[in-house]
C-alpha cells in the first residue's frame, strides 16, 4: 500500500481511496482525521482514538455509606401529656423524709395516687430548714407514727392565709393585661369569696380573726413577684395550687370540720357545679398554652411547683401549731 498524503488528490494519484465516512455518523472523538486516508486505516485510528478516550466500567459493587443513626431526647414523665402532666408527676414524686425533700422515687410510684381519679396522692411540704411535714391524708402523722392534732385558732389561720394566697391569684389574674392570664378567669374555682363566708362564720362564733402570719404573706409577695417576671411561672403556681387544694388541701379541711365543727362543712371546701369538669377545663387551657413554651421554661415550671407545695405545706401546718 502506497503511504497516505494530506492532500485528496494525491491519494487519488497513489491509488489510495479518500475516506468517505461522514463525521456525524461517528461521536465527535471518533471522527475521521482531517488528512485524507484510506478507509481501513480511518476506523482503526478512529477505534483507537475511542478506546483511549472512553472510561473505563467499573464492575466492583457500589460502596454503602451507613447512616449515623439519629438520637432523639428522653421524654420527662408525662410530657407526652402535657405539662400538667410533667407537674403531677413531680408533685406526686414528693415525699418528706425527716424534714428533706426526695425525688428519688421510680416513675411507676411517681403516678400512683390515693384518689380514684388518679389525681390526689401523699404530698408534704416544709421549707429548707427542716421541720416536720404534713401528709394529705388527714388524721395521719408525721413519719414517726405520731399523731397531730388539730385546735379551732390554728383552723383560722389557715383559712386567713388561704385567702390571702386565693386573693393574689385571682386579683393577679383578673387585673393583669398579660394574654396568657386572660384564660383563667371565671374559672368556676375561685376560693376567696368562700373563704370570706367561712371567716365570717367563724367571727359570728366570737373567735378571734387574725391578720394572715409569715407563711402567707410571704407566699403572697413571691407570688406578685413572679407574676411580673414570668407568666409560665405564675401559671405554675396557679395550677398547682388549686390542685393542692382539690387533691389533698380539702380532704385535711372535711375531717378536721367533722373532728372539730360537729361535722359543719366549710365553703371553702363547698363547690357550685361540677369542680372536676372544671379543673379539667384549666389543666387542657395550661396545656394549650405549654405548647408554645421552651424546654427551659417547662423545666423552670417544674421546680416551682416544688416550691408551691412547699409554700402551701406551710400554710397547711398552720392547723396544728
Amino acid at each position: 500500500m502506497a503511504p497516505y498524503s494530506s492532500s485528496p488528490a494525491a491519494a487519488a494519484a497513489a491509488g489510495n481511496p479518500p475516506c468517505t465516512l461522514s463525521p456525524p455518523s461517528l461521536p465527535q472523538q471518533c471522527r475521521p482525521f482531517p488528512w485524507a486516508c484510506s478507509a481501513p486505516l480511518a476506523r482503526t485510528l478512529s477505534t483507537l482514538r475511542c478506546s483511549i478516550s472512553s472510561p473505563a466500567i467499573s464492575t466492583s459493587p457500589p460502596l454503602v455509606v451507613k447512616k449515623k443513626r439519629k438520637r432523639y431526647r428522653k421524654l420527662y414523665p408525662g410530657e407526652s401529656e402535657g405539662i400538667t402532666e410533667e407537674m403531677r408527676f413531680v408533685a406526686m414524686r414528693l415525699r418528706n423524709i425527716k424534714g428533706k425533700y426526695s425525688h428519688k422515687l421510680n416513675r411507676s410510684s411517681a403516678g400512683s395516687g390515693d384518689g380514684s381519679d388518679g389525681e390526689t396522692g401523699h404530698w408534704a411540704t416544709d421549707d429548707d430548714g427542716g421541720g416536720g411535714g404534713v401528709e394529705s391524708e388527714a388524721g395521719g402523722g408525721d413519719e414517726d407514727g405520731e399523731a397531730w392534732s388539730p385546735s379551732i385558732e390554728g383552723v383560722v389561720k389557715y383559712l386567713v392565709d388561704s385567702k390571702l394566697v386565693f386573693d393574689t391569684i385571682e386579683r393577679i389574674v383578673d387585673e393583669s393585661s398579660d394574654v396568657a392570664y386572660a384564660y383563667f378567669r371565671k374559672t368556676g374555682l375561685e376560693r376567696s369569696g368562700s373563704l370570706s363566708k367561712d371567716l365570717e362564720w367563724f367571727s359570728l362564733q366570737d373567735i378571734s380573726i387574725p391578720e394572715p402570719s409569715n407563711p402567707g404573706v410571704t407566699y403572697s409577695k413571691y407570688l406578685e413577684e413572679l407574676a411580673e417576671k414570668s407568666a409560665p411561672l405564675f401559671l405554675s403556681h396557679f395550677y398547682n395550687i388549686y390542685f393542692s387544694h382539690i387533691a389533698g388541701g380539702q380532704v385535711i379541711v372535711n375531717q378536721v370540720s367533722e373532728k372539730m365543727l360537729e361535722g359543719r362543712q366549710l365553703e371553702f371546701c363547698r363547690w357550685e357545679g361540677d369542680v372536676l369538669g372544671s379543673f379539667k377545663g384549666v389543666r387542657e387551657k395550661l396545656n394549650m398554652l405549654g405548647e408554645h413554651w421552651s424546654r427551659d421554661e417547662k423545666n423552670k415550671c417544674l421546680r416551682e411547683t416544688t416550691k408551691s407545695f412547699r409554700f402551701m405545706g406551710q400554710i397547711v401546718r398552720l392547723i396544728i401549731l
